[in-house]
């Protein structure tokens, strides 16, 4: 096989499988930090065990993201070393802030926030986890200047045959950061929401702790629903940043071979036959397209065949048309996902104020299934956001067949690729049983917990003996 397709089917199973576990950290951290602060303000012990129980599984997420992380990495010098040397100038410094700060940030307040129970006072334990949720943010937030540099590029000249980065802060304010961080973001919270929703729903479905895993559901059904809704803000952002920045992914993204009427109708569906450039079948709202790109019902948006040849003209002959069937139905999953994410979140809030919740048992039921929406929704979105970049590896300066290392062989790749594979599966299978045994045993003390509990019952005779012993 050619070294080039397996060096990219490489980076995207790593990719996926590592992204399975970025935001879950990320929304369990902030959902975590928000239960800890309501035992701070309110002395309820309800929150605290919540907050351990949660902890429990932020933290078997948190080991198994590390790990898929740093062969992430990795794969920039082992595979992609031409775009190393390339862009290494302005893509390292992200890279080396989000280690340094961010994730060293993160792992030192872990350590804090799991060893400080007994010894921090309430403030302190609490800062920590809020400083955990917070280098969290800020590791997304160094990674996608990275990203966003590569999906329009800032900040650069190119001087020796490579970019060098000559003002760091033109990183910093890409219009294209400002439109993606929101967004990926606010989708990592509703990844954290949607997973602490569906399984408090299926232990209140087994009466297992009933009122601890109630109070879990509403506190992030109220965050799944707000999330999901500014994901869906900010995406509207970021599809209209497209038009400027990137015009072929939004024409891919709608299938739009010539360009549009004004005004622009959306397609919903398409039988997309992209030998001969052309939708065979095609299901449109009228206007619909135009809104979305413009907040208005008019405007034009430019097709894929006006768009290659202006790109032709501009980077000189060649194919610069993404694979047009995948970014399509790649966005229209996401869009679908991120709405029945909306919609569940609607209604249990509604059944939540009705106080209706628990007669709702085939609801509980979607949403123990709609664990799954926010991880579709992310994966769909970032095949849609890398794949629409295609043939560039960062847009208008380097193509991804230019950036492949020129002396790793394909028998190397095929056999990293099959052995990484391997170990990602024995690593998801242990995650999997962590977290499925975890959930299954539920907040139950532990024989310290108990024993401290009892301690400070000043009525407990045995506490109170073993204190004063």
């Amino acid at each position: 096989m050619d070294t080039l397709i397996l060096a990219r089917i490489q980076f995207a199973s790593t990719t996926i499988f590592h992204y399975i576990f970025v935001p879950m950290s990320i929304g369990l951290a902030f959902i975590i930090a928000i239960m800890e602060t309501l035992y701070v303000i309110k002395g309820k012990e309800m929150y605290k065990q919540m907050a351990k129980f949660w902890g429990k599984l932020f933290l078997i997420n948190f080991a198994i993201g590390v790990v898929t992380g740093i062969l992430q990495e990795f794969q920039f010098g082992m595979n992609w070393s031409t775009y190393s040397r390339f862009v290494g100038d302005v893509f390292g410094p992200s890279l080396a802030i989000e280690g340094l700060l961010a994730f060293f940030m993160e792992s030192t307040f872990i350590g804090f926030w799991i060893f400080g129970w007994d010894r921090l006072s309430k403030r302190v334990h609490l800062l920590s986890i809020w400083l955990v949720s917070i280098g969290t943010i800020l590791s997304a937030f160094w990674i996608l200047t990275a990203n966003s540099f590569m999906q329009s590029p800032a900040g650069y000249v190119i001087q020796n045959g490579r970019a060098e980065m000559v003002d760091f802060f033109a990183l910093l304010k890409n219009p294209n950061l400002w439109v993606q961080f929101p967004h990926v973001l606010f989708s990592a919270f509703a990844t954290g929401a949607f997973f602490v929703a569906g399984v408090s729903a299926w232990k209140m479905l087994k009466r297992s702790e009933y009122e601890l895993f109630k109070r879990s559901f509403q506190i992030s059904i109220m965050l799944g629903m707000v999330s999901g809704l500014l994901v869906a803000i900010f995406g509207h952002q970021q599809a209209q940043h497209l038009f400027v920045s990137q015009p072929m992914k939004l024409a891919a993204a709608e299938a739009l071979w010539e360009t549009s009427e004004d005004p622009a109708p959306f397609t919903v569906f398409a039988k997309i036959d992209p030998e001969n450039k052309e939708n065979s079948a095609e299901l449109k709202i009228p206007y619909m397209l135009s809104l979305l790109t413009f907040n208005k019902f008019s405007g034009q948006v430019e097709g894929i065949n006006d768009i290659q040849a202006a790109y032709e003209a501009k980077y000189g002959p060649g194919d610069y048309i993404p694979p047009v069937r995948t970014v399509f139905w790649s966005f229209r999953i996401m869009v679908g996902s991120g709405m029945a994410m909306i919609l569940l979140g609607m209604y249990g809030l509604y059944m939540q104020m009705k106080r209706k919740l628990e007669q709702k048992k085939l609801y509980l039921k979607l949403m123990v299934w709609g664990i799954a929406l926010p991880f579709i929704a992310n994966t769909a979105g970032w095949i849609m956001a890398e794949m629409g970049r295609q043939p560039w590896v960062v847009f208008g300066l380097m193509q991804t067949e230019d950036a492949v290392s020129p002396t790793v062989t394909a028998g190397q790749l095929l056999f990293s690729l099959i052995s990484f594979t391997s170990l990602y599966v024995i690593v998801g299978g242990i995650g999997a049983y962590l977290f499925v045994k975890t959930i299954r045993k539920g907040s139950t003390p532990t024989k310290h917990d108990t024993s401290a509990a009892r301690s400070s019952d000043p009525y407990d005779k045995e506490g109170l003996h073993a204190v004063t012993k």
